[in-house]
């Protein structure tokens, strides 16, 4: 079964509606019966559309388990718990549902990185793939499954020195509510709150979080 998202559906009536504008001003061969289908199709553009995508943004900000860890998402950033680890990344996988996940070997220690939505991910132009060096910090815990989480506050890119701030000083996540709001957030990471450490392109990005 074929799934069809709500970016595919923007996507594709955004790619209709040139010809359907065109079509409704000045073609006079064009039917009344067409008219109204053509017009009909506009207004999912504008209205319909919008207010899938607004549902499926919802969603993906309830508070859910996550089945193999048990590990609640995106709720279940504890800043009690918060240090870093740093190390190559492997097993990079970006699911239809749920956080941007990776694995990244730290010493002798494997953690499971669990970062945001993909569509926040791909707004902050995110270039991470395996083998990548980072350096993350966030909220640490371990799974119903045995194995060792991080859910992600920090993440720092090391060969390009790129910072990615995804939640505050507290855990809260930024992609959370508007999406209007986090666009301005996540354009200068932290320039709106207490930063947790250096600059995008500095060495000294992740904030001073328990190990």
């Amino acid at each position: 079964m074929v799934l069809v998202t709500v970016r595919d559906i923007r996507a594709a009536a955004q790619r209709m509606e040139p010809e359907m504008v065109h079509l409704l001003r000045g073609s006079s061969h064009v039917s009344l019966r067409s008219k109204a289908v053509l017009a009909a199709l506009l207004f999912l553009i504008y209205l319909v559309v919008p207010l899938l995508a607004t549902q499926q943004a919802r969603a993906e900000e309830k508070d859910t388990v996550l089945p193999e860890s048990g590990i609640h998402y995106p709720g279940g950033f504890d800043p009690n718990t918060v240090g870093k680890v740093e190390g190559k990344v492997h097993g990079y996988f970006q699911p239809k549902r749920g956080p941007v996940r990776f694995q990244v070997a730290s010493g002798r220690e494997t953690y499971t990185v669990l970062v945001s939505p993909v569509w926040y991910w791909k707004d902050l132009g995110a270039k991470v793939s395996d083998g990548t060096q980072v350096r993350v910090q966030g909220s640490k815990s371990l799974g119903r499954d045995g194995k060792l989480y991080i859910i992600a506050q920090e993440i720092q890119i090391l060969p390009s020195g790129q910072s990615l701030v995804f939640r505050n000083e507290y855990g809260f996540p930024f992609w959370k509510g508007s999406r209007r709001r986090t666009m301005g957030t996540h354009r200068r990471p932290g320039s709106s709150q207490r930063r947790m450490g250096g600059t995008r392109g500095g060495s000294g990005g992740m904030g001073r979080g328990r190990h």
